[in-house]
């Protein structure tokens, strides 16, 4: 296998711009291509494959760490191939899991701090205005692709309505998307205005409500992340070609 086979272009391309949540994705995608493609292969018949991806999948992901300064994995060094084996690979794949779960857990409380729960109530009055931008967009002397694009845009706020919490980057690319249309193209760019930003002041009630209901600690910058072991014995950290690895799966 080599890098195409374990994460391609258009993922690379399409990857988030925060470093943290594009390198988790990545390393699952490739991960997961890793799994797939030894399944295919008899363990006894074709066990040099095997070793052949795992090495790859560890040179892979550890490049993808130096590129988004992922650490402590930009910091390691891929073993030399003749000295690679199998302990290094599952010592590799328990400290990335270790790793990520902790980036997991910090993107996690982030994204928290980054939406909003909307109670079903406040829901149905932000559907009615959705429903009434719609009106307006079609109202609206718009070429049929703009009227599309702007139809599919509040789809997808609907749909990211209807998850457990609404993210406010959401709420901000459609009050912009609609507000960026020039006032002349709408037959009323003041009652468009007005639904826009009815939608806002309803997500607002939702997130006094949400700051009652929740007590989140005060925004803070993303923990450290922390070796699975307290010894020196850190493998990512210290890899050594052919050296011996402890064969403890940290969790």
């Amino acid at each position: 296998m080599n890098i195409l086979d374990l994460i391609t272009q258009d993922e690379l391309d399409d990857a988030p711009e925060d470093a943290s949540i594009a390198f988790m994705q990545l390393a699952n995608a490739a991960q997961t291509r890793l799994t797939d493609y030894i399944k295919t292969l008899d363990e006894r018949e074709e066990s040099y494959l095997i070793e052949e991806a795992q090495y790859n999948f560890m040179n892979v992901v550890t490049a993808l760490a130096k590129s988004y300064k992922i650490e402590p994995f930009a910091s390691a060094e891929v073993p030399q191939y003749e000295r690679y084996n199998y302990a290094e690979h599952r010592q590799f794949k328990a400290d990335l899991d270790h790793y990520i779960t902790q980036l997991l857990v910090n993107n996690s409380l982030r994204g928290k701090r980054d939406s909003v729960e909307v109670p079903p109530n406040l829901k149905d009055k932000i559907r009615v205005y959705v429903n009434e931008l719609k009106a307006a967009i079609d109202k609206a002397e718009f070429p049929d692709s703009k009227r599309a694009s702007l139809h599919k845009k509040l789809i997808d706020f609907e749909i990211a309505l209807e998850k457990n919490r609404l993210s406010y980057m959401d709420v901000t690319k459609i009050a912009f998307t609609i507000l960026a249309v020039p006032g002349s193209m709408w037959a009323s760019y003041d009652v468009v205005k007005k639904l826009t930003t009815n939608v806002m002041q309803v997500v607002g009630e939702a997130k006094e409500l949400d700051d009652e209901n929740r007590k989140l600690p005060l925004v803070e910058p993303p923990a450290v992340l922390l070796p699975p072991r307290k010894d020196n014995q850190n493998p990512v950290k210290n890899i050594k070609p052919g050296g011996d690895l402890d064969d403890e799966i940290p969790f």
